[in-house]
């Protein structure tokens, strides 16, 4: 069932993982490979996005990823369609759907909850709904054993740690205010409010946007129970977009950006 494997992933005495990918960039079957390899990797649980025309908290990288995988078709609905292939092929690790709330009103989110369950998808984050309106959505997924993850940002702390104390799964503790994208440096800040969430939160925080190098995966893994990394990751898959695109160097590319992943989480 999907809570057993999002408790399991929570339960690891190891640093969460948590990469992020672009469902259909560069292309479907990619895809599906991209998931297995980081598996592979370490990944302790995967996010995967839907592209999306306005993605409002994506950095360009994301937002080419998404072009890409548009352009070759992809849809909410085939996304989700490749859960069940990568469980075919042997992927044990929880799957949360990244979606903007756009998507997912037009899908319908009670179809949306009741397919994701029977897909073998473990949850949801939505970046665009409010906590205070993620409600009806927390109510659906409740009753599909499905997770509604909670994002956190170093704003208001009397709503932060109010969004804390009810997160399920793990809690997404965004770095800094913007978009997605790598950054040289993560704001000082950040620190504190990292304490300040962890003091808070009964379940893991991971911590994303702008994690692109190991020491920064060392460094943050010393302030939460885990990290999120996007940008870094599709930049690779972006630089191997048409090699990852063609079956005969394939495997090639995914051995690279294996590399690069390894490489950044062995600290």
């Amino acid at each position: 069932m999907a809570s057993k494997r999002m408790e399991a992933a929570m339960n690891s005495n190891k640093p969460l993982f948590i990469p992020f990918i672009t469902a259909g960039d560069p292309s479907a079957e990619a895809t599906v490979e991209l998931a297995l390899m980081l598996e592979e990797a370490g990944a302790s649980l995967l996010e995967l996005g839907i592209p999306y025309s306005d993605p409002l908290a994506d950095g360009p990288t994301i937002q080419a990823a998404s072009k890409r995988a548009l352009a070759d078709g992809m849809t909410l609905e085939q996304a989700l369609q490749l859960v069940p292939l990568m469980r075919e092929k042997g992927l044990t690790i929880p799957v949360i759907i990244f979606t903007y709330f756009n998507p997912l009103l037009q899908y319908g989110e009670r179809r949306f909850t009741e397919e994701a369950a029977e897909l073998g998808i473990d949850g949801v984050l939505v970046p665009d709904l409010p906590y205070e309106e993620s409600e009806e959505l927390g109510s659906l997924c409740r009753q599909k054993e499905l997770v509604l993850i909670s994002l956190v940002a170093p704003t208001s702390r009397e709503r932060m740690v109010k969004i804390a104390e009810r997160a399920e799964g793990f809690l997404y503790c965004v770095s800094s205010l913007g978009v997605t994208g790598v950054r040289s440096e993560l704001d000082p800040r950040v620190y504190d409010f990292l304490t300040t969430v962890r003091e808070a939160s009964r379940i893991p925080t991971a911590v994303g946007f702008g994690i692109s190098t190991a020491e920064q995966v060392k460094v943050m893994n010393e302030h939460a129970d885990g990290v999120v990394v996007g940008s870094a990751l599709v930049a690779e898959i972006g630089a191997r977009a048409e090699a990852l695109k063609q079956p005969a160097t394939r495997a090639e590319a995914l051995a690279e950006i294996k590399t690069f992943v390894s490489r950044l989480i062995s600290s």
